[in-house]
């Protein structure tokens, strides 16, 4: 099988199954990684600073995911994708270390410190993603990606829920309550990061670059440069244009409601460890919208085109503002829209995803992934940094509101693109 951006699959087979099972297991691991410390990451930020500025605890995690995708593509682009993911969880487990050593100091600028760091776990599975289809048939590569962002679904489900297991098993060694989920999102980290270094060989994205070194022009080389060459090649592609704004917007809500729910949870005025129970089962059940239902947005997006399932996530995102908007303090009413939530960003990370890889030529791809991950780390930070902000100014209800109005572009673009 042949294309003239994907090259040669069939000799390729079963490479791409082993390395589907690869990234299949460090999504689980990173997951649980990823998922425990930051369930709880706006408690320890606002315990240690203000609520006002707790939104800034996914923010900063957000923003290191942004501009850590910077060096991880350069990695990919002259040593693969191994090297890439490895770093990155190393570098997120270098966060988990100065992020309980910040709660041990005191040190607020270290705990944000750390917390940029940190983001390095959610950009090793972001990268892990684009990984899954450097191999993939064109046919297939909606289902390809959606099944690495559905294998998050294990860690990040369970991961909030170790939360308390973690600050139970770690209390009599001096770790805060909101310090000792850390710890293990530390030690998983090192794990994932140990496990792809020693068995992602050979490389898929050096495998498929060699694949299609013979197609290659001399200037197709030199395009496949770093973030320049990558805005150069999006910003005259519609099709590539809509699958980073679907990411972008899509990252803007999940993050912006996402990250100060629990604080709005806290103001209901539960108890602290009611206040723990009660974040960890609806993050869990948001996470699980977020990539429980990744392989169905991969079908459909392979199926009925990936337009149309960008405007199916725009429509959920903005029935879970209405949802979440109006739910006050109920646990159950919060629950269901964290998780329509959770559902309409799958919709646009997975569709928009694959959108944007098959819109650009192979040699363009890391630098352009690259570019798409920054854009949308950078979206999502803003959201988180904002949104504290607004819910101490305004409440959870406007910031809902502000929220829905920011899926409205894409909704127009998505509607333009599906009818062509």
């Amino acid at each position: 099988m042949t294309n003239s951006t994907e090259g040669p699959i069939g000799p390729h087979a079963s490479l791409q199954t082993r390395t589907l099972r690869l990234l299949f297991a460090s999504q689980i691991t990173g997951g649980v990684g990823v998922a425990v410390g930051m369930s709880v990451g706006a408690l320890l930020t606002a315990e240690m600073v203000s609520v006002g500025v707790s939104g800034l605890a996914q923010s900063a995690a957000v923003m290191g995911a942004a501009l850590l995708a910077v060096p991880a593509s350069r990695i990919v682009r002259s040593s693969g994708r191994r090297p890439s993911l490895a770093a990155l969880y190393l570098t997120a487990a270098l966060g988990g270390i100065l992020i309980v050593a910040a709660t041990k100091l005191p040190s607020v600028p270290l705990l944000f410190l750390g917390l940029f760091l940190f983001g390095g776990g959610n950009a090793a599975a972001l990268q892990s993603r684009f990984a899954a289809i450097d191999l993939a048939p064109p046919e297939s590569v909606g289902r390809h990606l959606s099944l690495i962002v559905w294998a998050s679904t294990i860690g990040g489900v369970l991961g909030p829920n170790l939360a308390p297991v973690a600050a139970r098993a770690l209390k009599d060694y001096g770790i805060t309550t909101l310090a000792a989920p850390f710890v293990l999102s530390v030690l998983l980290f090192t794990l994932a990061a140990a496990f792809l270094f020693a068995f992602m060989r050979p490389d898929p994205m050096l495998v498929a670059r060699e694949s299609g070194a013979k197609r290659a022009t001399g200037d197709q080389a030199k395009q496949a440069g770093g973030l320049r060459a990558a805005f150069t090649a999006v910003r005259t592609n519609p099709s590539a244009l809509l699958g980073i704004l679907a990411t972008a917007v899509g990252s803007i809500v999940m993050v912006g409601v996402m990250s100060m729910t629990p604080v709005h949870i806290m103001n209901g005025g539960h108890a602290s460890a009611d206040t723990i129970r009660i974040v960890g089962i609806v993050i869990s059940i948001h996470i699980a919208g977020m990539y429980a239902f990744s392989p169905l947005m991969g079908m459909l997006s392979d199926r009925i085109g990936r337009p149309r399932v960008i405007l199916f996530g725009v429509v959920l995102l903005l029935v879970a503002c209405a949802i979440a908007g109006t739910a006050g303090h109920d646990a159950t009413r919060l629950t269901i829209g964290l998780f329509l939530i959770g559902l309409g960003w799958s919709a646009t990370m997975v569709a928009g995803s694959a959108q944007l890889s098959a819109s650009i030529a192979r040699e363009l791809k890391p630098a352009v992934q690259g570019l798409s991950d920054l854009v949308m780390g950078l979206a999502g930070a803003s959201a988180g940094a904002l949104s504290g902000v607004v819910v101490q100014a305004y409440g959870y209800p406007t910031l809902t509101l502000v929220a829905a109005i920011a899926t409205l572009p894409l909704a127009a673009f998505a509607l333009r693109a599906s009818e062509a």
